[in-house]
């Protein structure tokens, strides 16, 4: 659900040179095999040139927003990057109608050979969250997942969300096992 206006309050870039907006902080990459990924923290309007230009140069195909917005998604859509909306409470563990849409985009980016940017506002909670799933999903175990995000984002997954992904068990993803038994 991408809107076409910004949020109220949001600064304008009228005015600032585009090449000298910088990004906020340099996003982090997590590759699994055909998984791909870009954590970063959330832009605004004014440093949004900037994310966009970086995340052409990623080959990023795809931005979630998983907080509250504070750039217009029109600009992603013009950049020719989709939009995808899926907030969920800061600090909190993902309800599975979340998870659910979360592993649909996956599916989708994998699908198409493309990369996905996922922020929250720091990049350290939410976002990282839904990026164990998906390595879950796909062979990794929670452990593995969490210390493989956290080698790239360090401060990721409060205590909270660990306690989560540690009871977490894969619904999707190829790495949901057999359904055979071996008599």
């Amino acid at each position: 659900m991408a809107t076409d206006a910004g949020a109220p309050g949001m600064a304008s870039t009228a005015g600032a040179d585009p090449a000298s907006i910088q990004l906020s902080s340099k996003p982090s990459r997590i590759n699994h095999k055909d998984l791909k990924f870009l954590i970063m923290d959330r832009p605004t309007e004014f440093n949004l040139p900037a994310y966009l230009r970086e995340l052409k140069k990623a080959g990023v195909t795809d931005i979630v927003r998983v907080c509250e917005q504070t750039y217009s998604a029109s600009e992603v859509k013009k950049a020719g990057i989709d939009m995808h909306e899926i907030p969920f409470d800061d600090g909190q563990s993902p309800p599975d109608h979340v998870v659910e849409t979360w592993m649909g985009v996956v599916a989708n980016m994998r699908s198409k050979g493309g990369c996905i940017a996922i922020h929250c506002v720091a990049g350290l909670g939410r976002a990282p969250v839904l990026v164990a799933i998906a390595l879950i999903e796909h062979g990794m175990g929670s452990l593995e997942a969490v210390e493989f995000i956290r080698k790239e984002r360090r401060g990721a997954i409060n205590r909270k969300q660990l306690d989560f992904l540690m009871k977490y068990t894969p619904k999707y993803g190829s790495g949901k096992g057999c359904a055979c038994a071996i008599m």
